[in-house]
């Protein structure tokens, strides 16, 4: 694993081994951000099940302005932690240790919108719809924001968002499916 563009490109980050961690690849990273284009320097970017962090520093590495780190994992949060220190953007990370959704309540709560969230949740908690269902109660997203799910092919993300103010996209990558939602006026 390692940064793929901007700021560190081409620096090995830490990742654990084995597979209770299944960090996103660099062809997904790379089709990723292929797909969403310039990042501002203003951005401020949510990376949910963070795992290693890779996703989130690749954002920093574009230019981000903040990226906030959520895993329920301490063993995932030190990598992230490992990785900030790797790359130097340590001061423009905050790293959250809890579940998805509460992270997702406290940080409506704080009143913080994100530009870009970005989550990754192991394939087998099929819980991608639920993630796009509580980013928008929550009304997490900036007007323009996206928010970038990673899924097994076979999990339906949109099947049950019930607004007219999404744009919404997918793509297929062998096993991984990629949808992504933009938050946009009536």
């Amino acid at each position: 694993m390692r940064i793929i563009s901007g700021t560190n490109k081409g620096m090995k980050l830490y990742a654990p081994e084995g597979m209770s961690v299944r960090p996103t690849s660099d062809k997904i990273k790379e089709a990723i951000f292929n797909m969403i284009g310039y990042i501002d320097e203003e951005s401020i970017v949510l990376d949910l099940f963070s795992g290693s962090g890779g996703v989130g520093i690749e954002f920093l590495a574009r230019g981000a302005h903040k990226c906030y780190f959520v895993d329920a994992s301490h063993k995932s949060l030190s990598y992230v932690k490992k990785n900030l220190e790797l790359c130097k953007f340590k001061e423009k990370a905050r790293i959250i240790m809890g579940d998805y959704e509460r992270a997702v309540i406290n940080l409506s709560k704080e009143g913080i919108k994100f530009n870009y969230i970005f989550a990754d949740p192991p394939y087998d908690l099929n819980c991608g719809a639920n993630i796009a269902k509580k980013v928008f109660e929550n009304n997490l997203l900036e007007q323009g924001g996206m928010l970038i799910i990673e899924t097994d092919k076979s999990e339906k993300v949109i099947d049950n968002i019930d607004t007219d103010v999404i744009k919404y996209k997918e793509k297929l990558y062998g096993r991984t499916r990629i949808s992504i939602m933009t938050y946009g006026e009536n």
